[in-house]
Parts: structure tokens; C-alpha cells; sequence
């Protein structure tokens, strides 16, 4: 069979929704109602006729019925009729039926979890791999392409104000003076030493070993990224005053 989709079919789906959303400053839930929806959940399932709330980036409802609360709580409401929803983060482990438990179970549709979703016509997905086979090869027929509950793609096109993917490459040094992370970080048993320098290079002495490892380094949010002078990369986490990384947890001697 032949799937034939005009441009005009993909380019008059929901403005109107998309215009509230984008404007949507006052954390309005939104809804995308009366669609297949493909959870990849265990539990959940599959289901038919059925809607999808999120309010701000997480999902706060999945099945049937929920689009008659939605004039209760003022939400944004996106006609999905003969669209499939599936997870935008694809678990090919999952679908492979290698989680052995719920919990393990990545980025499904299920309440709690991120609105990261695509929405592609029913014709085009068959299967959650079709839907994102779609995305891939047939960009111009998604209907929508949702990222932490924000548009992405719509309606074949991209959302004014997207956000974009950072630029491919390893970064200049940021100057880190006065920054509380500069600093000799020390592990529990005084054996891992990690300098910090304000120019971004760190310098590691290992159980009296002075200069195990040495390179550069960045800091975004809570997360640091290593870059070691001998080509490997590594991370670490700062949580409150301690810095947690490689299995020791080290604090500012």
C-alpha cells in the first residue's frame, strides 16, 4: 500500500495549540488527546483513543478519559486524532526485552517521567521503531517533536526558539577565578589529591604519587568534565560540599 501525505495535511496541524503553548508563561498542562499512544511501559502498554498530560517537563497523565478534566485545569488541548505517540529517547534494550524489571525501564511514557515524545501520523508507525524511523527519514510528516514538554518540531518544521544542539567540539578553558570549585579536593582516606586551577587544568597525586594524571577540565551546573592529557575522558558530580567522582568522594582540603 501506498501512504500518500499532502504538505497540507502536516502543515494545518494545531497551530493554534502551538501559538498557546509557545506562550504558555503560566504553566498551563497541556494535552494531546485522542491518539495511539506506545508507552514502551510493561504496565502501561499500548493504548487507543487515549491522551497525554504533561504540565512544565514531566508527564502527569497517560490513558483515556483525561480530556474531560481538561477544561478544569485550563489546559492546552492538541487534537492527536489518527496520530501515533510514541517516546522521542528510543530503550532498544527494552524493546529487545532485556530490562529484567519496570524500574530499569528508560524514558517511557508513564507518569513521573520527561515529556520527551513524537507524534507521526498512525500510517507511518506501525511499530515505536517505525515512528522514530519517520523522524529520521521523513522529518517533514512529524507533527510534533517534544523535548522536556517543549516543542522541537511541528508540524513538519522547526519551532521558533528551539533549542539547538551545542556546538561539536572541545571548548576553551573558562577563567574559573572565585569560583568555590577551585580548590585541592581530598578523598576519605587522604589517598586521591585533585587540584583544581583556576585556568581549568586539574593535577592528580595519587597515594603520594604526585602527577597521576593531569589535564583540563570544565564545570556546568553540578557536573565536571575531565579531559586527560592522555586522551581519555572522565566526569564527576559535585553534591553540596563534596565532589564525587571515579568512586571517591572528596572534599575541599
Amino acid at each position: 500500500m501506498t501512504i500518500t501525505l499532502t504538505d497540507a495535511d502536516t502543515m494545518s496541524w494545531n497551530p493554534e495549540a502551538l501559538d498557546e503553548i509557545l506562550a504558555n508563561d503560566e504553566g498551563r498542562p497541556v494535552l494531546f488527546t485522542n491518539a495511539r499512544i506506545l508507552t514502551t511501559d510493561p504496565l502501561i502498554g499500548a493504548m487507543v483513543g487515549a491522551d497525554i498530560l504533561f504540565v512544565g517537563s514531566l508527564i502527569v497523565g497517560v490513558g483515556p478519559g483525561i480530556v474531560t478534566a481538561a477544561g478544569d485545569d485550563n489546559a492546552i488541548v492538541v487534537d492527536s486524532t489518527g496520530m501515533t505517540i510514541v517516546p522521542a529517547v528510543l530503550d532498544t534494550v527494552a524493546l529487545a526485552g532485556g530490562r529484567g524489571r519496570r524500574s530499569e525501564y528508560v524514558a517511557t511514557l508513564a507518569p513521573g517521567n520527561a515529556a520527551d515524545f513524537l507524534v507521526v501520523p498512525d500510517e507511518l508507525a506501525d511499530d515505536v521503531p517505525g515512528a522514530v524511523a519517520t523522524l529520521l527519514t521523513r522529518p517533514d510528516q512529524v507533527r510534533a517533536l517534544v523535548a522536556t514538554g517543549l516543542p522541537v518540531l511541528w508540524a513538519g518544521t522547526d519551532v521558533p526558539g528551539r533549542a539547538t544542539a551545542p556546538e561539536t567540539g572541545v571548548p576553551a578553558a573558562a577563567d574559573l577565578t572565585g569560583s568555590p570549585r577551585v580548590g585541592v579536593w581530598i578523598d576519605r582516606n587522604d589517598f586521591l589529591h585533585q587540584e583544581l586551577t583556576a585556568d581549568g587544568r586539574y593535577d592528580e597525586t595519587r597515594g603520594g604519587r604526585p602527577h597521576a594524571y593531569q589535564g583540563r577540565y570544565w564545570v556546568a551546573g553540578d557536573r565536571i568534565d575531565y579531559l586527560d592529557d592522555l586522551g581519555f575522558w572522565a566526569y564527576g558530580e559535585f553534591r553540596g560540599d563534596e565532589l564525587h567522582h571515579a568512586g571517591y568522594v572528596m572534599k575541599l582540603g
